[in-house]
């Protein structure tokens, strides 16, 4: 069972001596510096701890904002860290995940995360039906026929061209591209015709 450190700071100007001193004093054996922003788990340094780190280790950290700036990012990185019976310890939080209160606190910690996501999306419904009685809702902006379509589109109905190519040369999405086909099928009423599309 190994003690592991996990030590980040946001920019190259940051000093993580204040992280590294905190945690002098945990008989750590493996140290894991990076100097990179918490925004997301995309981090050099915090993949190779999560790929050394084995059952039964400890992971210390200085508090929970150098693990993840992320509330669900962190309960996701905890989860994990369970499942693999790997120990989490936050010294600010005085959190050690491996103790029933450290358990509590952490059922807290998604709790309050869920309330705040909930609350979120109930603002953002609040705010377009608020919108939408004030005239001011539009909703999604919607996607325009390429000025190229109808050329594309019937070198596609001779089949000279496939789908694939078509979608490629109008840069349109395969959902997309069906719904123009359905709505310029009805127009030139030649759905089922392509040997009576005009030359």
């Amino acid at each position: 069972m190994s003690n592991i450190a996990y030590i980040r700071v946001s920019t190259i100007d940051q000093n993580e001596a204040r992280q590294k001193e905190a945690l002098q004093n945990y008989n750590i054996d493996k140290w894991y510096i990076e100097k990179i922003s918490g925004k997301n788990i995309d981090r050099p340094e915090f993949k190779n701890m999560m790929e050394y780190v084995r059952e039964g280790d400890t992971i210390y950290i200085k508090d929970f904002s150098r693990l993840s700036r992320s509330t669900s990012d962190l309960l996701n990185i905890i989860e994990t860290l369970e499942k693999r019976k790997i120990t989490l310890i936050s010294l600010k939080e005085n959190i050690d995940t491996s103790t029933p209160t450290g358990k509590l606190m952490l059922t807290m910690i998604g709790a309050i995360n869920e309330f705040e996501r909930m609350n979120l999306l109930e603002r953002q419904k609040e705010g377009i039906e608020i919108a939408k009685k004030q005239g001011k809702y539009k909703g999604r902006k919607a996607i325009e026929k390429p000025e190229n379509w109808e050329q594309v589109y019937i070198l596609y109905l001779k089949k000279e061209i496939t789908a694939t190519e078509a979608m490629k040369k109008l840069n349109l999405k395969k959902n997309i591209f069906y719904k123009f086909a359905k709505e310029s099928n009805k127009e030139f009423c030649i759905a089922k015709r392509p040997s009576e599309v005009p030359a």
